[in-house]
């Protein structure tokens, strides 16, 4: 039978709500849920079994012997034997249910859960205190009893953790044949975990069942891969090399714009704008299309006409005294779909990186080991490493953004503008995309103006927001 969930929502705990969810999990299909630490992997794994406070939708097809094993569940039985302390009279201290007793609580298939403990070496503890036993060997327990059930559904979130190497290994392959009669979901950290024979993939984000994936479906399975790598991976933004940048007082703004305006004959597009970015505030700048978000941003580069008639101070110098479009755009690194578009030289992926020590589109100079080890190192956060020699063009839409994004950091400006970085992405890559930027923000010294056209693709990290307004007419 299906198990379906239809605009499903519900309250877990005090602040993580699970937002509406569609999913079908098919017969003789088994899923694995991934997702950074707080995206709710564990949470909509628990709902399928009633967990948290349903909000709307419904779920259906749920088998009635369903069992899930989880840190939760482990928890919850801790401490329901702890409880018993506190209900003993006569000041007796209990020792506790044995674990033989715990095991065979609930009904079992009898010679199965013999066959559990003798291959997870559970002999010696059936007599043991449970409320005694390691972490490690609660989890085994909890395991053992979910497994000799034989549910026609079993959840396991993270069940290789706290096992050891030789427990894992033969939990690894006694799962693979449960998978033959009982449909299997887990919820794993660890992609290298993964056994073989899940059909499925559900990816969460932020409380979002964003993107679910077969595993015939390679080029979508590989997105996924890249996805988790810079969302889980600890990797660090690789460091720049020694600046040759004149230093900025850290006393002023990095942009400070007064009472600007943008015309074209009756057409006003900016009139009596204002903005300062002070050095380390990260802004996300909106609005709809003719609003002026680029209009700003030229003004902020120079490539602007009319950015000399305006009160503009950039990076220590006031828009016409004299300074050269030069000297503002050492300071600063940019992405856009433009650039993307113009970007058409025959170059590998590395070389694309290394490019931005230059500012140039290609690579026409000799570069240093120095320059190649940090390209390698950005190719590694972008989970790339493997492809350093690949042509550029022959990368998906999404992967050259991914690029160029990483060809703009290299020498980490001052000022990274990101207009419109989603632009022409399909959803898996936009979310690529939104990862880097935040792992950007997170882990580097670069302010970063980030131009999108949704206001509700926001990043975290990004805690300035400035909306354009529509079009004025003179």
């Amino acid at each position: 039978m299906t198990i379906s969930l239809n605009a499903y929502s519900a309250q877990l705990g005090e602040h993580f709500i699970l937002q509406p969810t569609d999913w079908q999990i098919e017969p003789k299909q088994h899923w694995v849920i991934l997702g950074a630490n707080g995206s709710g992997k564990s949470a909509l794994a628990a709902t399928l079994l009633g967990a948290g406070e349903h909000l709307a939708g419904t779920i259906m097809g749920v088998p009635h012997d369903s069992v899930i094993v989880s840190y939760e569940t482990q928890a919850e039985l801790i401490e329901q034997e702890r409880r018993k302390d506190d209900a003993d009279i006569l000041d007796i201290i209990s020792e506790g249910t044995p674990v033989l007793e715990i095991l065979t609580a609930e009904p079992h298939d009898s010679e199965l859960l013999q066959q559990l403990i003798q291959a997870f070496q559970f002999e010696p503890l059936l007599q043991r205190s449970f409320r005694k036993l390691s972490t490690g060997e609660t989890r085994k327990t909890l395991l053992i009893k979910a497994l000799a059930k034989k549910p026609q559904l079993l959840i396991l979130d993270e069940p290789f953790d706290g096992l050891d190497i030789n427990s894992m290994g033969f939990l690894q392959e006694l799962l693979q044949d449960y998978a033959q009669s009982t449909q299997l979901i887990l919820v794993l950290n660890r992609i290298d975990e993964v056994p073989d024979f899940i059909t499925h993939f559900a990816y969460m984000d932020h409380g979002s069942l964003a993107h679910q994936v077969a595993r015939s479906d390679q080029e979508a399975l590989d997105n996924l891969y890249q996805l988790l790598h810079l969302k889980t991976s600890h990797l660090t933004i690789p460091a720049a090399t020694k600046s040759h940048v004149p230093p900025l007082d850290p006393q002023q703004p990095l942009v400070k714009m007064r009472n600007i305006r943008i015309a074209y004959e009756e057409k006003v597009i900016l009139d009596k704008e204002e903005w300062t970015i002070e050095k380390g505030q990260h802004w996300q700048l909106t609005g709809p299309n003719g609003s002026g978000k680029t209009c700003l941003l030229n003004l902020i580069t120079g490539d602007h006409p009319q950015c000399y008639v305006n009160d503009i101070f950039v990076f220590g110098m006031q828009r016409g005294t004299g300074e050269s479009i030069w000297q503002v755009k050492q300071y600063i690194g940019y992405v856009s779909s433009a650039l993307q578009w113009e970007y058409r030289v025959s170059i590998n992926v590395r070389n694309v990186i290394i490019s931005g020590f230059y500012d140039s589109i290609g690579l026409y100079q000799k570069y240093t080991e120095t320059e190649k080890a940090i390209a390698n190192q950005w190719l590694e956060v972008l989970g790339m490493r493997d492809r350093a020699e690949q042509p550029f063009n022959q990368l998906s839409f999404g992967d050259q953004r991914l690029l160029l994004i990483a060809r703009a950091m290299v020498k980490h400006p001052t000022l990274l503008i990101l207009d419109e970085p989603c632009l022409g992405l399909d959803d898996m890559n936009r979310r690529l995309v939104l990862a880097l930027i935040e792992k950007i923000v997170a882990g580097t010294e670069t302010t970063v103006l980030y131009v999108n056209h949704h206001p509700h693709d926001r990043i975290v990290g990004i805690a300035q927001y400035k909306a354009l307004g529509a079009v004025v007419t003179a």
